[in-house]
């Protein structure tokens, strides 16, 4: 049951089957948060949030056995679930695509303060934060967005 839960329900897993690499596993986990924040839109902002944190929990829960050596195997990607779906609270129309791009973006480049702190932390912990990190500077740009717009 982990083992589904820590692949994104399974997506993490895919790129493997059809390409013969974990590359790209984690866009795959992104998409799957995307079904759901489109699905979650006609909701207020405290359900978007309430599930994103059960997200995380989840993820920190999914993860832990997988982080033996401080690993991060390409596979999960329930971590990548958690972060997007922080980075879409609230948000809706190109507020919502651009914190979802910058979600995914500084996730995969690591480059913005405290992502790849966040990275170093311990277990299911460190496989998780990075991403929640990374979804609160896409949560924080479609907010700005949101505001100006």
């Amino acid at each position: 049951m982990r083992r589904v839960i820590a692949s994104g329900f399974g997506v993490g897993l895919v790129p493997r089957r059809l390409w013969g690499s974990d590359s790209g596993a984690g866009t795959f986990g992104a998409a799957v948060a995307v079904v759901i924040g489109l699905a979650l839109w006609p909701a207020p902002w405290p359900v978007d949030a309430a599930v994103g944190v059960a997200a995380i929990t989840l993820s920190w829960w999914a993860a832990e056995p997988y982080s033996a050596g401080h690993a991060d195997p390409g596979w999960v990607t329930i971590d990548e679930v958690a972060g997007t779906l922080i980075a879409m609270v609230g948000l809706s129309g190109w507020p919502w695509l651009l914190a979802v791009a910058v979600a995914r973006l500084a996730d995969i480049f690591k480059v913005l303060p405290g992502v790849r702190s966040a990275e170093r932390l311990p277990g299911g912990l460190g496989i998780t934060a990075d991403d929640v990190v990374a979804g609160l500077y896409g949560l924080g740009a479609g907010w700005i967005l949101a505001i100006v717009v």
